[in-house]
């Protein structure tokens, strides 16, 4: 499932008008309307668990002190201390992902704490029990660019240095997302100069060389975004493929439902941030660098056929629209991907060179299926989820991250080192949620960590 560099992924839009929006009467309306529920879309899954969120014993508001594009980040981190500690003595700072908004470090806390085992396991309490102090990272703007976020990263690890007990090294790293900002703040730091302390890196998941959100329900999200009534204290559908960072953290992308043209690598933001990151040396050189990835490594993806319809929908038996969408085809020229029609416009949509991201191996997203809920389309399960950071991505295999010329499902068993800028990695033995405790990742990294 490769591409070549002379191959140039691509979006084509149709657009045809029909239906005026004046023709559409009172219930056709109230159907716009209703499907039209405020976004965003695509953001990281949140906790399910009912239990008591154990509260931090200090909690600090952070400010960056290494602007971006003049912009300051701000961020609070919660610190839990190890078991038997009144200051810090082990720390582990632990950076939230990608989603809209600010953080919210209770859910954080129950996501990477609920029972991941028969037994009832619990990974923070288990690297509490080890006497690891968790130090859970959260930023005021998640959505922000990388660079904005890195700098609280920062201010973090100089607050953590500064009130440390003792001279044991840290464990600095994060989830999704945030395992791209503290990897940039560590190497910013040692391009610098200035002293990070770090011993591990560990990345949870983390998109090193990109991510994947179907193009189809990129375009849906935009479209569906004209009948929404405007509400300035809720985010829109798009809002969060609009910003800052999912510019930077996709590998394809589309700034509008109209778009025609390359999509790999679209965005601007991504290219600068990945040569920027380059230029940084890609990794910070200093720490043993772990990640785990939620995809398999076998290369056995999900099991998805590409170019098959995902979901069907007609409104008003075809009067107020509809919407089709497709799992992404593997290659080939102008292969259609799905369409949607509302009122005055209708939209068909194909791709030239596009991988089958949705059925690769990795960390899946249910983003199908938060496009299907919100148009009143029952899926079935296997097909509410895709890919969404594919392993090879989250392992950071050595390639070109703004051209992808490898196979999404390559067999990663038995790798040498220079395939691979991490030292050590662990893939689960399923396509687990993105972001997900699995018994097999859970119990690699306290193998790693915990000692």
């Amino acid at each position: 499932m490769g591409t070549t560099m002379a191959e140039e992924a691509r979006i084509d839009v149709k657009t045809l008008f029909q239906k005026a929006a004046g023709d559409l009467s009172a219930p056709e309306l109230y159907e716009l309307a209703r499907i039209a529920e405020s976004g965003p879309w695509f953001g990281m899954p949140v906790a399910r668990s009912t239990e008591q969120v154990r509260r931090p014993n200090f909690e600090w508001p952070l400010v960056s002190e290494h602007p971006y594009l003049g912009k300051y980040g701000k961020g609070t981190a919660a610190v839990y201390l190890g078991n038997g500690h009144e200051r810090l003595v082990r720390p582990m700072i632990f950076a939230d992902g990608f989603n809209y908004g600010p953080s919210n470090l209770d859910d954080l806390w129950q996501w990477f704490n609920a029972p991941y085992s028969e037994a009832g396991e619990q990974l923070f309490d288990q690297l509490l029990a080890a006497g690891i102090d968790i130090v859970l990272l959260g930023f005021d703007t998640r959505h922000d660019y990388v660079q904005v976020n890195a700098g609280v990263v920062r201010a973090c690890l100089a607050k953590v240095i500064a009130e440390r007990q003792g001279n044991a090294k840290l464990i600095t790293g994060g989830v999704s997302m945030g395992g791209l900002i503290t990897r940039y703040a560590l190497a910013a730091m040692e391009a610098d100069g200035d002293n990070h302390d770090t011993e591990t890196y560990l990345s949870w998941d983390s998109p090193h060389n990109g991510a994947w959100v179907p193009l189809i329900l990129q375009q849906m999200a935009h479209f569906f975004e004209i009948f929404e009534a405007a509400n300035p204290l809720k985010a829109s559908k798009a809002a969060l493929l609009r910003s800052p960072a999912a510019q930077q953290l996709l590998y394809a992308w589309v700034e509008d439902s109209r778009y025609s043209g390359p999509v790999a690598t679209a965005s601007p933001l991504r290219t600068q941030f990945v040569e920027e990151l380059t230029a940084l040396g890609g990794f910070p050189s200093q720490p043993v660098k772990l990640g785990v990835a939620n995809g398999r490594g076998d290369g056995r993806g999900l099991g998805h056929t590409p170019g098959e319809i995902v979901f069907e929908k007609k409104f008003l038996g075809g009067l107020a629209g509809s919407a089709t969408a497709r799992f992404q085809p593997a290659f080939g020229t102008q292969r259609p991907i799905g369409g949607m029609h509302l009122g005055l416009t209708v939209r068909t949509s194909t791709t030239s060179a596009v991988a089958p991201f949705d059925g690769a191996p990795g960390g899946t997203l249910d983003s199908f299926g938060q496009v299907a809920g919100t148009l009143g389309i029952e899926l079935e399960e296997a097909k509410r989820w895709g890919c969404f950071v594919p392993t090879i991505s989250a392992v950071g295999l050595t390639f070109d991250p703004l051209t992808w010329p490898v196979e999404l499902d390559k067999d990663l068993r038995g790798l040498k080192p220079e395939d691979t800028a991490l030292n050590e990695f662990c893939c689960d033995t399923a396509n687990s949620e993105h972001s997900a405790v699995t018994p097999t990742l859970a119990e690699w990294v306290l193998r790693k960590i915990a000692k």
